[in-house]
């Protein structure tokens, strides 16, 4: 689809529809799956077999998309019994599902379409220079080496599109893409992260890759000029790298305990390997003091002398405070400049505030945005956990608000699965999540009512039966296990296991309707800019593959004029 005709009415248009399926299939991501047989969760919400749907599943990726959502001679909406709202034909549900996801609903630039948009209108002599060839795969996970890849030349195209030099980087993390935004681009960035943790991993990885850097430009200097000393400056230049290597290995061995234990979702019961949630702790909001004000300005003087010195503006500032929709950019950046501002997997509420940001801060010419760990996300309309008004996390858009929309934690949860790596066998730990239903059967049945605050956690891992499991579980809740005996135990498990079949299919549905979910969440921002009088384009970029990366998608965004006057009506 191109960019013009991508306008806010076509945006409503596809809000529409999925928000129309959803209100038919959001009971099955909302329903918990700690609760599946305590609340017999299969018989009331689907009328055929475990193997029907299984079946299903296996032959949907070789069906059309479904052309109408509802069939009047068998009485359904999207597979669903008019009468009973039970699912009866799981075939049309899933062909809807997948004609309700960004893929087909025609709104995606892929991130080639964007770039050649992009430098196609910019002035050649306008494009960020490129500094030394790095490359990632050295210094970061392949996930990571494609996502910083991919990014960067997105970032450096808008920056080259808007004629800016400086990047704002929230969420920065560990600072990988602050890093090669600043070596490889030339861009000044400020990377701006809410973990002390991180921001000093950031210096300590973004020193040596600084390092590194002047080395591999001294020996290309060496090699242009056919030096003899050419041959010891590959030596040195491998040394850099492991050296390089190592602090990475290093820092990241000091976070990984903090990134696990951020990572543990408690009583969420989904693999890692299908999901892509990371919480990252967050600093006390506080407010700088003048003192705070002045020493961030002389330190921002003194980088502005030293890059002077080295004949370079390009470097990478990481900087810790909590963000949020209301923060002024120009108390934590004192020589901010207009910037584009990138988010790449902020976390839960902070991508919105990312877009919130662009919209309200002057100095903000452009946003690329991918955000991830919708669980986080808070609910403007949520019955449960109401405050958060017109600055939660969802809806953003004026038009998705004014219907009062609530998905539901359990459903942002499920929106984080990845349907790409379980259908490539990456899939979710069945047996888990089947021990867990199982064992709050029994919760029920011998410690009900019972309520604490401790969780029962990873421990699936750590077992080697169903009974460890359970006498394990017992322990964590401080409960007394001995009220059962082994073979009591085992004997839930025989009179459960024939049932599992019904968890595998229920979960299997779950992760097919999570791209619908992702989708109205990332519409809904979309729209929120297009919404916005002040911002000439925006779009939804697939920046990444879905299987190294499930959260893919970018929420792009600029002030400055059109493309060309054929897009004007884009926004």
């Amino acid at each position: 689809m191109s960019i013009s005709s991508t306008g806010l009415c076509v945006v409503q248009q596809r809000i529409d529809e999925v928000e129309r399926f959803l209100t038919s299939t959001l009971k099955i991501s909302n329903a918990h799956t700690m609760d599946f047989y305590t609340n017999d969760v299969w018989k009331r919400f689907i009328g055929v077999s475990p193997e029907d749907v299984l079946s299903a599943l296996g032959s949907s990726s070789d069906r059309e998309v479904a052309p109408h959502t509802q069939h009047e001679d068998s009485g359904t909406t999207f597979g669903f019994c008019n009468r009973t709202h039970r699912l009866v034909d799981p075939h049309q549900l899933l062909q809807a599902a997948r004609a309700h996801s960004l893929p087909d609903l025609g709104l995606c630039l892929s991130r080639d379409e964007f770039l050649r948009t992009m430098r196609r209108h910019t002035q050649q002599e306008l494009l960020t220079e490129m500094g030394p060839e790095l490359e990632p795969d050295d210094f970061m996970n392949s996930k990571k080496s494609h996502e910083v890849q991919s990014m960067s030349e997105v970032v450096a195209a808008l920056a080259a599109r808007c004629r800016v030099k400086q990047v704002i980087d929230l969420g920065s993390g560990k600072g990988y893409l602050s890093s090669f935004l600043s070596l490889q681009f030339g861009l000044q960035v400020f990377g701006i992260d809410s973990s002390s943790t991180n921001t000093r991993g950031a210096q300590e990885r973004n020193r040596k890759l600084k390092k590194f850097s002047r080395m591999y430009q001294k020996h290309k200097k060496k090699v242009a000029a056919g030096s003899k000393a050419a041959g010891q400056g590959v030596e040195e230049l491998s040394s850099g790298v492991a050296a390089v290597r190592v602090v990475c290995e290093e820092v990241e061995e000091r976070e990984a305990v903090s990134d696990v234990e951020a990572s543990t979702l408690g009583e969420n019961f989904f693999s890692a390997s299908s999901l892509d949630v990371v919480e990252t702790p967050r600093l006390p909001r506080v407010t700088l003091t003048d003192e705070e004000r002045e020493r961030r300005k002389k330190e921002s003087l003194e980088r502005k002398s030293q890059g002077a010195s080295r004949g370079t503006s390009a470097v990478f500032s990481p900087v810790t405070s909590h963000v949020t929709a209301e923060t002024k950019l120009q108390e934590l950046v004192c020589d901010l400049e207009d910037a584009v501002m990138v988010g790449l997997h902020t976390c839960g509420d902070l991508a919105a505030s990312t877009l919130r940001i662009f919209v309200a801060q002057a100095a903000v010419s452009a946003v690329c945005s991918v955000g991830c760990c919708y669980n986080l996300m808070s609910e403007e309309f949520d019955p449960d956990a109401q405050g958060h008004g017109l600055r939660s996390g969802f809806p953003m858009s004026q038009y998705v608000r004014q219907r009062s929309w609530f998905c539901g934690r359990n459903a942002r949860l499920s929106a984080c699965l990845s349907l790409e790596r379980v259908s490539h066998g990456q899939g979710i730990q069945m047996e888990s999540l089947f021990y867990r239903a199982v064992l709050h059967v029994i919760m029920r049945d011998h410690y009900s009512p019972f309520k604490s605050k401790k969780r029962v956690g990873s421990i699936y891992s750590k077992s080697n039966s169903f009974v460890d499991y359970v006498r394990r579980a017992l322990h964590r809740l401080e409960l007394d296990h001995s009220k059962l005996s082994d073979s009591e135990i085992q004997q839930y498990l025989d009179t459960y296991s024939p049932r599992r079949s019904e968890m595998d299919a229920f979960n299997m549905l779950k992760v097919t309707l999570a791209p619908c979910i992702e989708g109205l969440i990332l519409l809904d921002r979309l729209c929120f800019l297009k919404e916005q009088e002040g911002v000439s384009f925006s779009s939804l970029v697939q920046l990444f593959d879905p299987l190294l990366s499930p959260r893919c998608y970018a929420v792009v965004g600029l002030k400055t004029p059109p493309v060309c006057d054929e897009h004007r009506d884009a926004s």
